[in-house]
């Protein structure tokens, strides 16, 4: 591979380490890297809360992971479990992102997730160090030093690179420091071959690819390239390239998607069996969903439906959940929109424990006006949409809570739980 025309800088890819248990530890006085602690959501008798963050010693010495169940957290002195603090985490975010912007400009400081951030430093890391690296160690013991948090950086010629290096070298590192470059991925990279441990290959993409033959990272950078792409389409284009470590994407330049959609997704705080009380929840999201799209002045053309499975029913059922979209008539209307994703769930669900709701709604058109149905009465039609609109300006001005239909009363009903929930989980404000 001639890797000469190939964009070449230096990029961090910065990874804040077990960050929620970490922000935990600190706050307790505790150091991160020693406490054993994990923060969970949504506790509870019946064993159903989710861990969102594991120590390093937690994960150690328990084997808990950041997606392990309550049931799964052992119960002992030796481990302090404590809620999540959502609102804490974005200060603690926001702090640590300043920091980064004192080593970048600030156009060269992308916070990736609540916990990753990539920088450019191609045009500034010489200010601050004599390599890379040790620019990187400076930038970790500026966090140590003012939040007492560790930070694992991956070092790249581009962003790929650095996440790469983040993913499989950083992370296992005693400095908490991986580097790659275009020259070594032959050597650090191609001998792996578990391929679900590469970002963006996940558990089905693996199995893809072993039925093509690839059963390493030197598998995938060796193959035609025109072969994968024809089995597999622009993302075989792009596994091709990630297997060389190439990476053109600019940064700086705002990608506007083709199809813009809204969604809202959430995990239930129990199996829910009931059919009444899944489309209980399957309505308060859809009415989230629609109000959102309406404050853009928008209309859906298609609904689209997700169901997650419980533990036990997934491996009874042989499936994890199952996923439905229908296009209709672009529409705004909450109570269209609710009808047909009933349609979807009636017509598919055959009684299974279901755990995970996600409704999304896409090919948005601009909403100019309504479209009278001519078998349905003008005047209610009318009137149901100014109802809505009105519905959305008080809730807007007063809160979620400030209208809601009786029936999230019901057992069951998530809404008003969640009303107050940062990001789906408790924002917190103190230990308790």
């Amino acid at each position: 591979m001639d890797y000469t025309n190939e964009p070449h800088g230096v990029f961090f890819m910065i990874d804040n380490k077990s960050f929620y248990a970490s922000v935990e530890s600190v706050e307790r006085g505790l150091n991160p890297l020693r406490s054993v602690l994990v923060v969970m959501s949504e506790a509870d008798n019946t064993g159903s809360g989710l861990v969102l963050a594991a120590s390093p010693q937690a994960k150690k010495r328990f084997g808990i992971s950041n997606v392990s169940r309550q049931y799964e957290v052992p119960v002992t002195p030796a481990l302090m479990v404590v809620p999540p603090r959502m609102n804490l985490y974005i200060e603690k975010n926001i702090a640590i992102n300043q920091i980064f912007r004192s080593f970048v400009a600030d156009e060269d400081c992308y916070p990736y997730s609540i916990d990753e951030s990539i920088l450019d430093m191609t045009h500034s890391w010489h200010l601050f160090g004599p390599t890379p690296l040790a620019v990187a160690r400076t930038i970790q013991r500026t966090v140590r030093h003012k939040l007492g948090l560790y930070t694992t950086v991956g070092i790249g010629e581009n962003p790929i690179q650095a996440k790469l290096a983040l993913d499989l070298f950083a992370k296992h590192d005693h400095d908490l420091i991986g580097q790659l470059t275009y020259t070594t991925m032959a050597t650090k990279v191609w001998p792996l071959t578990d391929l679900t441990k590469i970002w963006s290959i996940g558990r089905r993409t693996a199995i893809h690819l072993q039925h093509l033959g690839i059963h390493s990272m030197q598998d995938l950078a060796l193959i035609d390239p025109y072969e994968l792409q024809q089995a597999m389409g622009i993302i075989g284009t792009q596994l091709f390239a990630l297997a060389w470590g190439i990476d053109r994407s600019q940064l700086h330049e705002v990608v506007t998607p083709q199809d813009k959609s809204w969604g809202n997704s959430q995990v239930l705080p129990r199996d829910y069996l009931k059919q009444g009380e899944i489309e209980l929840v399957l309505r308060e999201i859809a009415t989230q969903v629609t109000a959102r799209m309406r404050r853009h002045y928008q209309k859906a053309g298609c609904v689209s439906l997700g169901i997650g499975f419980a533990h036990a029913a997934a491996q009874t059922d042989g499936r994890s959940g199952f996923s439905h979209s229908l296009r209709i008539e672009p529409t705004a209307s909450s109570y269209e929109l609710i009808n047909h994703l009933l349609t979807l769930f009636r017509g598919a669900w055959a009684g299974q424990a279901i755990r995970h709701i996600a409704v999304s709604v896409s090919h948005l058109v601009p909403d100019t006006g309504l479209q009278l149905n001519l078998f349905q009465d003008p005047e209610r039609q009318l009137k149901n949409m100014r109802f809505e609109r009105v519905l959305d300006q008080v809730r807007r001005r007063f809160g979620t809570t400030a209208l809601f239909p009786a029936s999230s009363l019901l057992p069951g009903g998530t809404m008003l739980a969640r009303a107050g929930l940062v990001g789906g989980h408790n924002g917190g404000n103190s230990y308790d």
